[in-house]
């Protein structure tokens, strides 16, 4: 079993609130619009982060994660990415992709509104966290964090940071 905390958004932004809840995961996933490095820097003091860049982040970012991050933990096929769109509206970067390469959880970032879908068409599950971070148009901060058992996805929470 593997406990994840998943946020996006951050813009640059992390806190005692962000970081509380990094040491109660076993990897931290990034959806994208890291910011600033040092975000990151700070979350791998503590725990492992698997990520990927979104559309305001830097060199620094795009060196360090890919546009894309597919992999397999406890049996459960992963795909992250920051733009990716929601179920019967996805992005066209990722419209025919993800109908060849389905994973049982897409998950994205970019719009800073959390929402958790269920893609009957394809038998996934999306997973947007919102936005972790200050910077932005939504009113409260927002991650999610769950379980991966056993090819299983469990125990979904919705953490509220408060506002921004």
């Amino acid at each position: 079993m593997k406990k994840i905390l998943l946020l996006s958004d951050t813009h640059g932004f992390v806190d005692e609130q962000i970081i509380k809840f990094v040491k109660q995961a076993d990897e931290v996933w990034h959806a994208g619009d890291i910011g600033d490095i040092k975000v990151i820097d700070t979350i791998l003091k503590i725990k492992p982060v698997r990520a990927v860049y979104g559309n305001i982040d830097g060199i620094e970012a795009r060196k360090m994660f890919p546009l894309d991050n597919r992999f397999i933990l406890e049996g459960v096929k992963v795909w992250i990415t920051h733009i990716g769109g929601y179920p019967n509206r996805y992005d066209r970067r990722i419209k025919d992709e993800i109908k060849i390469h389905t994973p049982k959880l897409f998950i994205s970032g970019h719009s800073h509104i959390l929402k958790v879908m269920y893609d009957k068409k394809l038998n996934l599950l999306h997973m947007n966290s919102g936005a972790a971070g200050k910077h932005g148009f939504h009113k409260v901060r927002t991650m999610l964090r769950f379980e991966l058992e056993a090819g299983e996805i469990k125990n979904l929470e919705i953490i509220e940071l408060g506002k921004k």
